[in-house]
This record gives structure tokens, C-alpha cells and sequence, in this order.
């Protein structure tokens, strides 16, 4: 199941780095008087929803992915072919769509109104926008196809929703240790997002799609 392990690691470190989340993540750092507070509400958010999904999958789904011969099951083989397509049109729209300057400030503004919101609606806009989206479709199938315990999906799951959201958790440690370090440095992290984080993601994506696509089509094969 080396391969299964590779897939895991791609899909949480393509989740850590999509541009979306990430720039939300560094907006509600950035934009709010009170960092620390908002945005730890806001990964609570993230972290929350997400684990509660894996809790649903670890229950629902198991280890119903396992294959105990050398090929995966034929449905398994089929939604990790419909994935990996999933995420090469994903990609595609990537690099062919123009940064959208107006999705940046409409996503500035949302955060704008976050940062002074009350605590719950921090913590429902993280649960919206700090959670890995599709990438925890992918994350369910391959921890599943690990022939888990409940218990080890479990930690599985965790460690993988630790991993989509280690950039804002970092950020946040960093805030509590040495807050006159990070702030500034979040503003110019903010900065790079902007002009690169669309790009590494999509390399990083492609090669999520491509293995995906691979694995699904030599099971069927």
C-alpha cells in the first residue's frame, strides 16, 4: 500500500496549499485587530468540520475500500479514475483562468466583516472556508483503502486534517510565541499567496490527478 501512502501524503499537502483556503487563512490573520482571537476561532472552524466529516466516513465507509489482493476493488478503482479526472479539469481551469482581482477583494471583504464578527460567525465562516472541500473525497478512499481499525481511521483522519490546516495552526503559534516576528510577515505572506500560491498548488494538483488517474486505470486494467 506504499503507493495509498504516497496518495494520502499528495492529498494533504495539495489541500495545505489550495489557494482559496490558504489566502483566507492569511486574510483573517491579517485584516483583524485581535489575530490571535480571530483566527483561532476561524481554524476551530476548519478543524472542527473537518474532523466531524471524518468521523462520518470512519463510520460509514471503514475500511469498505480495502482490497485484500494485489488490485483494488473494481469501485474503487472507478471513483479514484472519476477523481483524478476531477482534479485534472480542476488543474486545467487552474492555469487557464486569470487571476480574478475581484474574487481577491470580495474575499477581502468577507474577511473584513469575520474579523469583527462575534465568535460563532468566525467559527461557521472557518467550518465554509477553512476545510479541504474535495480533497477530503480523496482523503476518505485512500485512508479506507489502508484497511483501517475505526480507531486508526480515525487517527489517520486527524493527522490529515492537521496537515490541510498546518499553515494557519503554524501561523497561529508562531502569533502566541513572537507576535511583533509574525505580523509583518503575514502581511508579506499575504503578498506571495496572492501572486504564487495558485501556481505551486497546481503542479502539486497535477501530480495528485496524474496518480490518481493511473492507480484508478491500471486497477481496471
Amino acid at each position: 500500500m506504499i503507493s495509498v501512502d504516497i496518495e494520502l501524503a499528495f492529498v494533504g499537502l495539495t489541500a495545505m496549499l489550495e489557494p482559496a483556503t490558504l489566502l483566507a487563512s492569511v486574510l483573517a490573520l491579517v485584516v483583524s485587530e485581535r489575530p490571535l482571537r480571530t483566527g483561532s476561532w476561524f481554524y476551530l472552524g476548519g478543524l472542527s468540520v473537518t474532523l466531524l466529516i471524518g468521523v462520518v466516513a470512519a463510520f460509514v465507509l471503514g475500511n469498505a475500500a480495502a482490497s485484500h489482493t494485489s488490485t483494488p476493488k473494481t469501485w474503487v478503482s472507478i471513483v479514484t479514475v472519476i477523481l483524478g479526472a476531477l482534479l485534472l479539469v480542476y488543474v486545467v481551469r487552474l492555469f487557464l483562468r486569470p487571476a480574478d482581482s475581484n474574487q481577491t477583494a470580495r474575499l477581502t471583504e468577507r474577511m473584513n466583516k469575520v474579523a469583527s464578527a462575534p465568535a460563532l460567525a468566525t467559527i461557521a465562516a472557518g467550518a465554509a472556508l477553512a476545510n479541504p472541500g474535495i480533497f477530503m473525497l480523496v482523503a476518505a478512499k485512500s485512508i479506507s483503502q489502508l484497511d483501517p481499525s475505526t480507531a486508526q481511521y480515525l487517527l489517520d483522519w486527524a493527522l490529515f486534517a492537521l496537515v490541510a490546516l498546518l499553515p494557519l495552526g503554524t501561523a497561529l503559534l508562531m502569533l502566541l510565541i513572537a507576535p511583533g516576528f509574525t505580523e509583518p510577515r503575514l502581511i508579506t505572506t499575504r503578498g506571495w499567496v496572492e501572486r504564487h500560491a495558485r501556481t505551486i498548488v497546481a503542479v502539486v494538483l497535477l501530480g495528485l490527478a496524474a496518480s490518481l488517474l493511473r492507480d484508478g486505470i491500471a486497477g481496471l486494467t
